[in-house]
Formats: structure tokens, C-alpha cells, sequence
């Protein structure tokens, strides 16, 4: 054994060796070890905006990377943990265009697209490593000497090819459909970039003149700016108050132009007036209705420009005008008219751009798209077919929803920053789609040709991203070796964004799905359950908890918390009781050394589960400790296998606090200290020498920087923690007996404990104690552990049987000790104590059992109000329960 001269330092201060230990890390290569012959174990981090910065989301997701990739490579795996950033299209452009409008510079369009996009590279040379160095701050131990950009040279050559090939394929074309058009952006956006905000507007009804003169038809809409497009009126063809007037028409007021009366499934008759304008170029629903009637002439009628103003397709009096000016005239008209029927307060619901913030408009525009549903269907097989499967399960039936009813995917977006499309016009609208301009000139020669504007969506691009990483299109080494990776660790809030697109591309261009598992976690919540949001004050920056509690307790605390299927309440008190965890661990450390108990193991058996056994080991705590070791790793083994963070997490925490720390320590005391057995003593300093090497081990995925320090405070060593051995579980002896033994004796002195604490007994006090019915197996118990049991129980054998007065008792397996309490404390005062005490919880109990029996509580109160008073219930009850055993216990 070799003992290290470096004392650990009697406060534990993470701060400090956080940086020390990453930055030698990542110097030193651990993130990436040469292991060419060993078998790999791939992750592929879901790649964070390059305008980011860490939020507790990223925070979890990068966590419980973390635990999995450091774990593989303790296991020896060849762990490549793929990383690197998206070059974010919108946001970013949106970032430089703001930071030069506050640095009074000219904009974007006065710039000239080439000095803009120097100007973004710029921009990201010098912040937008931003989210990166705070990822380092967490302890995430990627392969950075591989990082990678969505705008990198070779990201581009993929992307390029991705969209030729698919266009030959003829499975992305361009075509004239309705979009969702961010006024503000001056874009295209996807379904998923919208959210929809419930507001207070109103419902207008508009009177159209039928054609005969007869009369006319009340249209209801919460847009009256779109009338001037409305290319046909829709009633249900079954609402009897409009049967009459199908197919008739009516004259459009304000443009004197007359449209159709149609009958159609989706206007529903108890909406509104019952009939609905069909406005087919800015709304959805519309659209489709216009493609259903193919026959009844519904003109499509582009009525805004791409800034939201009023077209030249308006008349005149309202081109210009914004969306909100032209609402108003056109109410004022009709009035003027006497054709407005009548005006209603209506909640409905509005589309917002989430970045944009402004009021999205439906809008007709050439776009380029994908064949989403041919893709698809390959992608949709993987997971049924069980080649990637997704955990939690239920997580399948949002995929299957989604792929299931996919729609044609607008890939194209109004921006500069991006991916330029690959596609060239001549002076006659010819397309001509190439993976360079060289090519493309090639196929018209001699014609001036001039290149898209457009640039791609940045989920076109990302969605290459577990293959493009590794070199594709060239088949490299790495892609090889690196794909299809092993699980993708995402919130399952991007399963449409991100995770179908990656399947439906992975598998086309590679024939594999990306990835056999995708792990989805719950979203991180306040401490009452709420979503974090600025607007509410509740967000949690993870970079002020690891200033106050370091990384290794933020870290734990999110792995502790995540139960599948389930959000996390972050509790900062948990957070502060896991850095108490680590400081438990720290001075266990240093009582181990101040004892001469350091790193076992050296030279050619390695150190710290470099395969070695275990000490040889004769006292039955010593043996104990070795199989609660084997218990361990097998039970982590098993929760990582499972993706059960929190079960890997509470498997440490009570091996490591209760098993080691509490027991197996003071367990071990008397045979350390001065006088004890030479020869046992060294035992036990060569077993809990071992034994802390490899709760290292086990805790370094979990907690790495607290781990690294300990590891060489501990002792001099060959290599890192990082790239230690995990321990194997199978080849760890187990001793049934000791372990019966010793788990015999924790029962014993808990019971003790327990009993001595309800009934007020003082600590110093030291009770006689009597047994009956004991085994002979539980009086050589007694025997061989008259110290330990005198010493942390504080009770001692009595001569002779306990008298007939007050007294303790307790039944430990077959036998029933027996601890006279006079004169130790009053009796009958404890009994009243316990009495109240226990008619106080049980009328607490009983009057949370009403409130959540009432239907009027648990179905109006509000979620979190419901569970706290079910948590105060059970709390109550274990309560009672408690000090109703307690009360029994007195004799």
C-alpha cells in the first residue's frame, strides 16, 4: 500500500478543483483514450445553439450524458461522446442584426449579404463559445479535440449532398403552398415555431348580398382584413338555414366581386354564423377546403406583402395599410355600408413566432420541401420493429402520432445565415440543382445563371447530425467505427423536431438508424412543480448553483430526481444536501487517511478495480464490506442498463452514506485503533482501502471532480480515475454469513437507537439489557460483538432477568431484548407525551384523508396543492404509526 503525502484539506471547497481537474483533462487526452481494440460506445450530444447559454434544461440533458459516457468508458468501452454546435439560423441572424442596430452600424440589407455573413463569423469567433465553456463548467467530457459545426466546410459538403440526392430522387421539389410566414423575420417557419396564444378578440359578422337581390348571407370571422381575398363563402352541408343557397353566390363588399357558395364538412353550423369565409391564401384550413372544390372557381388571392402590409392585390384605398389599419377600415366600411351585422366578445386562439414574438400570417409562397411521408415510413418501421427503441416507451406513441400524419417539410428559409440553397435559375425560371456552381454551369452553358437566396432550416441540417459528424459522405474510419451510435439522450419536447428528422435521414442515406435508444427525460421544474419561465421568476441558472454547491452536487441532484416518465421538482435543498453527500464522502477520506488507510494496490495489480480482488479478509466486517461492494455495482450495473438514473443514484448515495460512511467505518474503529490486533489492523486498512477506491470508481461517473481529487489525495497512482477500470461484479467475492452477521448487528443497534430516541432516553445513558429466546447463532453474536454493540448502542448485558418494572422492549429476529427504564426516565410522563403526540398526528391524518377524499379538492385544486396534501398524508400516517410502535415498546 502506498500512502500519499498531499493531507486532504479539512474543508472540502469544490471550486477550486473543478477547473484544476478539467482543464487537465481535457490537456491530457482522458476524454478521448487510445483504445483502437476495444469495443465503442457512442453518444452524440444534441448540438446546443451557438447563441446559447446554459439553462437547467441543458444542464440534465448533458448530466445524464455524462454519467452514461464516463461510466462506458470506466467499463473500458472506447467512449466517444460526439460534440458540437448549431450554427442556429434564425437566432443567430436575429443576434448580429440586433447587435449591429446597437452598435449604430448599417443593417443586414445595406450591408450586402457577403460583409453580413463575414460579420456573423465574426460574431461567432469571438461569443460563440459561449455555451461550450459553460458545458466544461458542468463537467461534460466530450471529444472536443473533434468538435463540430453545422457550418463547418465538411458539415456543408453533407448537407449539399443531402439535398441533391434527394432532389434526383425526386423526393424534395419546389412548390406554391401556404406557410407560416414570420412578418417580422421575413421567413418561412415551421408548424413548430409557432405558439399559439389565447386571446380576447372578437367575432365579426359581415353582411354579404346574395346575387338575386333576395337578401343576404351573415358571415362570421375574427379577421375581417382578409375579406378582401375571400374567394367563396362554406356552409355545412347539412345546416338547413343555408341548404337553399348552395351553389348560388353572393357579391363580395369592398371589392365588388362575386364568389361561390359552397357546402362543406368542415364549417361547423353552431360556429359563428354557420357561414364561413374562404380565404384560400392566408389561412390553412382554407387552403384545403379551395382544394376540395376544385370546380367552384375559389380564386387564390395573395392580399399581403412579406412585411404583413396590405398587396396591389387589394383595392386601392388599402394597399400599405398594416394588418391592424386595414381590420379597421374594413370594419368602418361595412359599417358605412350597413352591412355590418353584429360584433361578439370571442376567446380564440392566435399564432405567434416563438422568437419573433408578432402575429404569424398564413401565406402562399414558393417554398422547397421534403417528401416527410416516403421518409417516413422506414422510420417508422426501426421503432416498431424494435431496431431503436425509446425509454420510456410511452414516447413511442408521440412518434408513431407524428410520423404517422406527417405533412410535406418546407425546408427553405428567407434568411442569410445558413446553408444556401444549391440551386440555380437562367433568365427563363429554368431550376437547375448541383452540388457547386461549376456543376451547375455545366448543365447551361453559357446562360447566366443566378443562385437561390434562400438558405435551408437549420433542422434540415441538424438532422444529419449523427452521421455527418463522423465524415460522411466519405466513408471514414470513424463513421465505421461511431455509427449508428448507442442512445441519444434528448427532451421529449424535440422528438418532432429533431429525433424523427434524424431517423427518417439517418436511415435513408446510411440504411441504419442513427441510434438503438433514445432516452427521454422530463423538463426541470420549480420546487412546487411550476414550468420554469422569465416571465414567471422562477428560472434557475446552473451556474449559480454550481458557484454555491459545485458541480458534482448539481449534477447528482439531477440524476437523484430523474424518474422516468416524470418531471423534476428541483428543490435547492437538495441540491445543498447532496453537497452535504460530498462533504460526508470528503471527511470519510480524510478519517481513512488520518488512519493510514489509502490507495490499495500497486504495480502490476493496478489500482482501484484494475481487475484485482480483493484483500484477503478473516473478521466478518471485512468480509461484510466486500459483498456490499459486489451488491453495489451489481445494482448500478443493472440501473444503467435500464436507464434508471435515479436508482443509480440512491444505490450510491446509501452504500456510500449509510453502508461505508455510518457503519462499515465505525464498525471498524475498535479494530483500528491503538492496541487492536497488528494483523487485523492492517486488514482493515488494506479492505477500507479498497473498498474506498471503489466507491471512487463507482461515484465518478456521477460526481467526477470530487472523485478525481480524493482519488490521488488518497495515494500515489498510475493513471487518472477517469480512466480507471469499473469493478466487476461477478468476480467479487460474497460471504453469505458475514454479511448476515453484520447486517444482524446494524438491525440490532438501529432498533436501539430508534427506541432510545422516541422514549427520550438520554444519549449518555447506558442501559442493562436482557435477552430471551435467543438462537446460539444470536448469542455468539452478542458475544463477538459485545464492543461495537456497547459502544454505538449504549447498552450493555445485564446480570440475571429485567425486574417487572418500566421498561424497553424489542424483538431483533427470533429473540426479545429487554431494557429496564426505571430511574432512566419517567415513564408515565413518556406516555403521555407519546399519547398526545399520537392523537395529534392521527386528527392531522384524518383531516387530510377527508380533504382528498372530497371530489371538490383533488378536482378543482391545483395539481401541486392536490400532491402536497397526499405527501403530508403518508407523512402523518408513517407518523402515527411510528409513535404508536414506540408507546407499544414500553413494557
Amino acid at each position: 500500500m502506498s500512502l500519499s503525502t498531499t493531507l486532504i484539506d479539512k474543508t472540502f471547497d469544490p471550486s477550486e478543483l473543478e477547473a484544476r481537474w478539467y482543464a487537465h483533462w481535457e490537456a491530457s487526452g482522458a476524454f478521448r483514450p487510445e483504445r483502437p481494440d476495444a469495443r465503442p460506445y457512442t453518444i452524440i450530444i444534441p448540438p446546443p445553439n451557438v447563441t446559447g447559454s446554459l439553462h437547467i434544461g441543458h444542464a440534465l440533458d448533458n448530466t445524464l450524458q455524462d454519467i452514461l459516457i464516463r461510466y462506458h468508458r470506466l467499463l473500458g468501452r472506447d467512449a466517444r461522446w460526439v460534440v458540437g454546435t448549431d450554427h442556429a439560423g434564425i437566432a443567430t441572424q436575429m443576434v448580429v442584426e440586433r447587435r449591429l442596430a446597437e452598435h449604430g452600424q448599417p443593417d443586414r440589407k445595406t450591408m450586402g449579404r457577403a460583409r453580413f455573413l463575414e460579420t456573423v463569423w465574426d460574431w461567432k469567433a469571438e461569443s460563440g463559445d459561449t455555451i461550450t465553456r459553460q458545458l466544461r463548467r458542468l463537467g461534460a467530457s466530450c471529444d472536443w479535440a473533434n468538435e463540430r459545426f453545422t457550418m463547418d466546410d465538411g458539415f456543408n459538403t453533407a448537407v449539399t449532398k443531402v439535398f441533391v440526392q434527394l432532389f434526383n430522387e425526386g423526393l424534395l421539389y419546389r412548390d406554391k403552398r401556404l406557410v407560416n410566414w414570420d412578418p417580422k423575420l421575413g421567413t418561412a417557419i415551421s408548424d413548430l415555431e409557432v405558439e399559439y396564444r389565447e386571446i380576447d378578440g372578437h367575432m365579426w359578422h359581415f353582411r354579404y348580398p346574395l346575387e338575386d337581390g333576395s337578401g343576404y348571407l351573415a358571415v362570421a370571422t375574427t379577421r375581417p382584413e382578409t375579406i378582401l381575398g375571400d374567394g367563396a363563402v362554406a356552409v355545412n352541408p347539412d345546416d338547413p338555414r343555408y341548404t337553399h343557397l348552395i351553389g348560388q353566390r353572393c357579391r363580395l363588399p369592398l371589392v365588388d366581386r362575386l364568389i361561390p357558395i359552397i357546402a362543406d364538412g368542415y364549417v361547423e353550423a353552431d360556429f359563428g354564423s354557420g357561414a364561413v369565409k374562404i380565404t384560400a391564401a392566408h389561412d390553412f384550413n382554407d387552403f384545403e377546403v379551395y382544394k376540395r372544390h376544385p370546380d367552384a372557381g375559389i380564386p387564390v388571392i395573395n392580399l399581403m406583402n412579406p412585411d404583413a402590409t396590405m398587396s396591389d392585390a387589394c383595392p386601392p384605398d388599402y394597399r400599405g395599410l398594416t394588418r391592424e389599419e386595414a381590420r379597421r377600415q374594413v370594419i368602418a366600411d361595412f359599417d358605412a355600408l350597413g352591412l355590418l351585422d353584429k360584433i361578439e366578445p370571442h376567446r380564440h386562439q392566435v399564432p405567434y413566432g416563438d422568437r419573433s414574438g408578432v402575429v404569424i400570417e398564413p401565406y402562399l409562397t414558393d417554398q422547397w420541401y421534403v417528401d416527410a411521408h416516403t421518409l417516413a415510413q422506414p422510420a417508422l418501421e426501426a421503432v416498431r420493429s424494435g431496431a431503436t427503441k425509446f425509454v420510456p416507451a410511452t414516447w413511442e406513441k408521440t412518434y408513431f402520432n407524428w410520423l404517422d400524419n406527417i405533412q410535406p417539410w418546407c425546408v427553405s428559409r428567407q434568411l442569410w445565415w445558413g446553408h444556401q440553397i444549391p440551386a440555380w435559375y437562367t433568365p427563363d425560371g429554368a431550376c437547375i440543382v448541383a452540388e457547386s456552381e461549376a456543376e451547375a454551369q455545366a448543365k447551361a452553358p453559357g446562360v447566366a445563371l443566378r443562385r437561390d437566396e434562400d438558405v435551408l432550416d437549420t433542422w434540415f441540417s441538424s438532422a444529419l447530425w449523427p452521421f455527418a459528424t463522423l465524415g460522411w459522405p466519405e466513408n471514414t474510419p470513424e463513421l465505421s467505427r461511431h455509427y449508428p451510435g448507442d442512445v441519444l439522450v434528448t427532451g421529449f419536447d424535440i422528438i418532432f423536431f429533431w429525433v424523427a428528422r434524424m431517423m427518417m435521414q439517418g436511415i435513408h442515406f446510411t440504411e441504419q438508424p442513427p441510434f438503438h435508444t433514445v432516452y427521454c427525460h422530463g423538463l426541470v421544474r420549480d420546487a412546487k412543480g411550476q414550468k420554469m419561465s422569465k416571465s414567471k421568476g422562477n428560472t434557475v441558472d446552473p451556474l449559480t448553483l454550481i458557484d454555491k454547491y459545485g458541480a458534482d452536487a448539481l449534477r447528482f441532484t439531477l440524476a437523484a430526481m430523474e424518474s422516468q416518465g416524470r418531471d423534476i421538482k428541483l428543490d435547492e435543498k437538495r441540491i445543498e444536501g447532496y453537497r452535504n453527500f460530498a462533504t460526508k464522502l470528503w471527511n470519510a477520506a480524510r478519517f481513512a487517511q488520518s488512519n493510514g488507510i489509502g490507495a490499495y494496490g500497486t504495480g502490476a495489480n493496478g489500482i482501484g478495480g484494475q481487475g484485482i480482488t480483493p484483500p484477503a479478509a478473516t473478521h466478518p466486517v471485512n468480509r461484510w464490506i466486500i459483498g456490499e461492494v459486489a451488491q453495489t455495482v451489481a445494482a448500478l450495473d443493472a440501473a444503467m442498463a435500464a436507464y434508471r438514473f435515479d436508482g443509480f443514484a440512491d444505490t450510491l448515495y446509501q452504500f456510500v452514506w449509510s453502508r461505508f460512511c455510518d457503519w462499515y467505518l465505525e464498525l471498524t474503529k475498535p479494530l483500528l485503533a491503538e492496541g487492536a490486533d497488528a494483523a487485523l489492523a492492517e486488514e482493515t486498512r488494506a479492505t477500507a482501502g479498497w473498498a474506498l477506491d471503489q466507491i471512487l470508481v463507482m461515484l465518478h461517473p456521477a460526481m467526477p471532480f470530487l472523485t478525481e481529487e480524493l482519488w490521488h489525495k488518497l495515494g500515489e497512482r498510475p493513471h487518472d480515475l477517469i480512466l480507471a477500470r469499473w469493478p466487476d461484479a461477478a468476480s467479487l467475492p460474497r460471504d453469505a454469513a458475514a454479511s448476515a452477521e453484520i447486517d444482524w448487528l446494524i438491525a440490532l443497534i438501529s432498533e436501539v437507537r430508534s427506541a432510545r430516541t422516541e422514549l427520550n432516553v438520554p444519549p449518555s445513558a447506558k442501559l442493562g439489557y436482557s435477552v430471551d429466546g435467543a438462537s446460539e447463532e444470536t448469542s455468539a453474536r452478542l458475544a463477538a460483538n459485545a464492543t461495537a454493540i456497547e459502544r454505538l448502542a449504549r447498552i450493555i448485558p445485564m446480570e440475571g432477568a429485567a425486574g417487572q418494572g418500566g421498561r424497553l422492549q424489542l424483538i431483533v429476529n427470533e429473540a426479545t431484548f429487554t431494557l429496564p427504564l426505571e430511574g432512566i426516565v419517567d415513564l408515565a410522563a413518556e406516555r403521555t407525551r407519546l399519547e398526545k403526540a399520537i392523537a395529534a398526528a392521527a386528527k392531522e391524518r384524518d383531516a387530510l384523508a377527508g380533504r382528498l377524499a372530497s371530489p371538490g379538492f383533488t378536482d378543482k385544486a391545483k395539481p401541486e396543492a392536490v400532491e402536497k396534501a397526499r405527501a403530508d398524508h403518508a407523512a402523518r400516517t408513517a407518523e402515527a404509526e411510528r409513535l404508536g410502535a414506540a408507546l407499544a415498546r414500553l413494557g
